[in-house]
């Protein structure tokens, strides 16, 4: 598996609206897009830092997987995200390694990447996003 860059850092927001400010105005960053990820009931923005990207996510529904993370854990940091160069080979090698996978095969994410998530308790708690743009 070739890992080229964390690709992001997602964080679960009650609103984008509410806290894009403090990446815009506070940090200085561009919001470059939003889009809404029917299939994951979530509406993301990205802004650039460098080669790598903030990621808010806002959930679309009460029972989407951020509003549940939310309700959980509250606002903040859910998951991270590494680009890799082809995500179908990097998941046959980590099912071959033993760790724990919630995703067998790529979805559709925002932007058109292919992704897949780690299960966090391989991670020691984390929940690590593999994508290929």
């Amino acid at each position: 598996m070739k890992i080229l860059k964390i690709d992001h850092l997602g964080i679960a927001v009650n609103s984008i609206d509410a806290r894009k400010n403090f990446w815009t105005d506070g940090l200085g960053l561009s919001l470059e897009a939003t889009e809404t990820v029917e299939e994951q009931k979530v509406t993301t923005a990205f802004l650039p830092v460098g080669e790598s990207e903030v990621e808010l996510l806002e959930s679309t529904a009460p029972d989407g997987p951020i509003a549940k993370y939310i309700e959980k854990k509250g606002e903040g940091i859910q998951h991270v995200a590494f680009q890799v160069e082809n995500i179908e080979d990097a998941l046959a090698e980590l099912k071959e390694k033993g760790i724990q996978l919630i995703d067998q095969t790529p979805r559709k994410g925002a932007g058109g990447a292919k992704i897949a998530f780690l299960h966090p308790k391989a991670t020691a708690g984390v929940l690590v996003e593999l994508c290929e743009r």
